[in-house]
């Protein structure tokens, strides 16, 4: 049961599962954000222009039930307005986080490589003046 625990408590302590739980929470808020938006906005817009009340124009009664698809068009309006927000969102964070790279100098591609031993090939720390792997003297160039 201890190594159980000490699994799970591993796993929270990930940053990558806080971050994903804060951005589940967010993302359910801005839904019903965008959820409302639709419902008290969007679609009474909707009906007006289509010119009668939302629950005329967002049904079709068939004897014993009632098909809406003013429903599945308010989810279709809500998907549409959320995926468009999330990738702007998302083209905005890499924008910042390339800016970032630019201005930091270098990214990860262009770093110097690691000197390598003349003799067995393998990389050696900067500045080294014996090769760690090979025992090999190394020239100061």
């Amino acid at each position: 049961m201890k190594a159980l625990l000490n699994e799970f408590k591993e796993f929270i302590n990930r940053g990558n599962v806080i971050d994903m739980a804060v951005g589940v929470i967010i993302g359910g808020a801005f839904t019903a954000i965008v959820t409302s938006l639709t419902d008290n906005i969007i679609n009474p817009l909707i009906s007006v222009i289509a010119g009668g009340s939302a629950t005329e124009i967002s049904g079709l009664v068939v004897p014993g039930t009632n098909i809406d698809f003013g429903a599945l068009i308010g989810a279709c309006i809500n998907f549409l307005i959320v995926a468009a927000i999330v990738f702007a969102i998302v083209k905005a964070f890499n924008k910042a986080q390339e800016i970032g790279d630019k201005l930091a100098g270098t990214t990860a591609e262009e770093a110097a490589p690691a000197p390598v031993c003349p003799y067995c090939l393998e990389e050696v720390h900067e500045g080294a003046t014996k090769c760690c792997h090979c025992g090999s003297e190394l020239s100061k160039e």
